[in-house]
């Protein structure tokens, strides 16, 4: 339907909405018609469809809560989203004013009281009184054209000027200047690091590797560590197994005692160093920038396999 279409492209929040039966039953369902009404005093709405399975319990409800869904709950909306399910199965719930059922974890919730319903169509519009509210510093998960998506903030304009460049040259915002600039700086960081165990950059990346699985073949550190080339990779591992960090063993390569720690030690200060710098950056736009990234990485190598990270071994 074209006019579905058309609403589809104002972006919204997520929020799952959820109350109890008189029997005491929680009932709960996903929707993105929340929207604000009044500050004083605090009210909100929200909309559910006639034909909602959920419609008795929330028409007859007195109370109920709106939970905010953060950027990283798109699988919790999925949850209740569908029918058919016991959505609240395994989820540590507590209990808000009127009992409502309360979820953890959210961006912000809202515990409130039913003020009005008003018939709108083909749905029924909930208003409700704010009894009480939390809320955390999470980035939202947003909907929009009928998918999920990011919501990131924006710097206000400056009236910098851009630097000017030469017919043919790179500009500051050419993307592989991006790119690398970005690894070159984050990763002067993890230097000092591995100038204490006397490893370089690439004897690190081929550390890293290994702690995929407990061992693995030339092919698959070939296949873990793609767009490296050969000659450089072996003489990194050479230098691993040369220094005691690694061992070769029926056709493949392992972590002997001292690379196990070793590598623990320096993804522990790797992990360490990235928490500060997303940190920085803020959840919303650290969420949105590993998204891209890694949309990126399936254009320009779609062919790459990832199985070895997928399956993710321990060290």
């Amino acid at each position: 339907m074209e006019f579905r279409k058309a609403l589809g492209s104002f972006a919204t929040g997520v929020t799952i909405i959820t109350t109890r039966t008189a029997d005491g039953h929680p009932v709960g369902l996903t929707a993105n018609s929340f929207n604000s009404v009044s500050l004083d005093p605090p009210l909100v709405l929200w909309s559910l469809a006639n034909n909602s399975g959920s419609f008795d319990a929330f028409k007859q409800a007195r109370h109920w809560a709106v939970h905010i869904l953060g950027a990283d709950q798109e699988e919790l909306s999925g949850r209740f989203a569908r029918r058919g399910e016991d959505k609240f199965a395994g989820l540590e719930v507590g209990n808000g004013q009127g009992d409502v059922p309360l979820l953890k974890g959210c961006a912000a919730h809202f515990e409130c009281r039913t003020v009005s319903q008003y018939q709108g169509g083909d749905h029924l519009i909930f208003i409700g009184e704010v009894l009480d509210f939390s809320r955390d510093e999470a980035a939202p998960l947003v909907f929009h054209g009928g998918k999920y998506a990011h919501a990131t903030r924006r710097d206000p304009p400056t009236q910098k000027p851009r630097s000017a460049h030469l017919a043919g040259s790179f500009g500051e915002d050419f993307l592989g200047y991006l790119l690398g600039r970005s690894h070159f700086r984050f990763f002067s960081q993890i230097r000092p690091f591995l100038q204490r165990e006397q490893l370089d950059d690439m004897e690190f990346y081929v550390l890293s590797t290994l702690t995929l699985k407990p061992l693995l073949s030339d092919d698959q550190i070939a296949e873990g560590m793609a767009g490296v080339l050969d000659e450089r990779r072996q003489r990194a591992l050479d230098g691993l197994v040369e220094r005691g960090f690694a061992q070769r063993s029926d056709g493949g390569y392992a972590l002997t005692p001292n690379g196990r720690e070793a590598a623990l030690h320096l993804i522990a200060e790797a992990k360490a160093i990235e928490s500060q710098v997303l940190e920085r950056l803020g959840d919303a736009d650290a969420a949105i920038l590993k998204t891209i990234l890694n949309r990126l990485l399936g254009v320009v190598d779609p062919n790459a396999a990832n199985v070895l990270w997928q399956q993710n071994g321990s060290v």
